[in-house]
């Protein structure tokens, strides 16, 4: 190939690349990059949102676990075989409720022998008050009797007690747990039989730095959330603060109770919490309007087709939105999109906003 060829091929080449350059510049430049009309000033295309007044919490985040609000072991008070069994595990059972029924044979019959023998000193003491009537007996021997009745009545009531520790209840209203104990299973004394738990409401224990100790009291708002169900938030308040903050971690242990009453909640599950400190009404931004500068804040207000440079000072931040303390008032439009370019006194182009057309002849747009 000749030097010429290779020459017009370089050339041609080149202009094709300055080509597609100036094409790209005019069809492709994406819509944030400045435009220019013909010898008019840069045009920066912008999205705007208004300056609203919204309640802005102070908050502060923690986690813990969820324990029942009543929780109790249940444990035989007597040895003996298992003929009744009424556990089943999350089972919802009321107050009195049989959970567990011993063989009593024994037991009932030792409660007859007891009710005859109160029952043979009950007539006894009767006939020797009668003959004590005439004197036909020393005021001893009534006293002995007495005495008899009263050993009797409180051996009946030892044999009641006996009989009773035989059935085993709910302590209260909740939900059974997990039991391996079977129908016809020898149990003892104080063996674990399954948990009954009160799950009308839980409690959350977490710790919060010694800073917030004199703002945090009961009563304050908290919100809790779990992964197990992601789309629900549970809401409750302050129970009980300590009175001591623990001299190595430097913080303090606050108790919550959060409502359950579908009992969705079981105990020890991992929960995040949020405690509401305070609320107050205030002018708010989204966070991405907010310019930081060196040692100044400032966002940019959309003043028709310009931007202006507002300097303002910021509180708190809740939701995605920061409070403004100075510098605006509800109902401006800040600028939160296409801040990279803007200038004080820049022309903008609201992004979505309609075009303005050129009147016609008689006058209308």
């Amino acid at each position: 190939m000749s030097v010429f060829k290779q020459l017009g091929i370089l050339i041609l080449l080149a202009a094709l690349g300055y080509g597609g350059f100036e094409a790209w510049k005019i069809y492709g430049a994406p819509p944030q990059q400045a435009e220019t009309d013909r010898g008019g000033p840069r045009v920066v295309t912008v999205e705007i949102a208004p300056v609203t007044m919204q309640t802005v919490a102070e908050t502060v985040e923690a986690v813990g676990t969820t324990r029942a609000i009543r929780s109790v072991e249940i444990v035989p008070e007597a040895d003996g075989r298992v003929v009744e069994l009424n556990l089943i595990s999350g089972q919802r059972v009321a107050e009195g409720d049989v959970l567990v029924r011993l063989d009593d044979t024994i037991e009932r019959a030792d409660l007859a022998e007891a009710q005859a023998r109160r029952t043979e000193q009950r007539q006894a003491l009767a006939r020797i008050e009668q003959l004590r009537s005439t004197n036909a007996v020393s005021q001893a021997t009534l006293e002995e009797s007495t005495a008899r009745l009263a050993e009797a009545e409180a051996q009946l009531e030892r044999a009641q007690r006996r009989l009773s520790d035989r059935v085993i209840t709910a302590p209260f209203d909740g939900v059974v747990g997990l039991s391996e104990i079977d129908q016809g299973a020898r149990i003892t004394e104080g063996q674990p039989i399954t948990r009954v738990d009160d799950l009308g409401e839980v409690e959350i224990e977490f710790s919060l730095p010694e800073t917030l100790f004199a703002r945090v009291r009961p009563g304050l708002e908290v919100s809790a959330a779990s992964a197990a169900f992601p789309a629900r938030q549970f809401d409750g308040a302050i129970d009980a603060v300590d009175s001591r903050i623990d001299p190595v971690s430097r913080a303090f242990r606050t108790r919550a109770v959060l409502p359950n009453p579908d009992g969705i909640l079981p105990a020890g599950m991992f929960m995040s919490l949020r405690l509401i400190l305070s609320e107050a009404e205030a002018l708010t931004v989204p966070e991405e309007a907010i310019v930081f500068q060196a040692a100044e804040t400032y966002v940019f207000l959309a003043d028709g087709d310009t931007a202006t440079r507002m300097p303002v000072e910021t509180g708190k931040r809740s939701g995605g939105r920061i409070a403004i303390l100075s510098g605006l008032t509800e109902g401006q439009q800040v600028i939160v999109r296409g801040l990279g370019r803007l200038r004080d006194g820049a022309a903008i182009r609201v992004l979505g906003a309609p075009e303005a057309t050129a009147p016609d002849a008689d006058g209308d747009t």
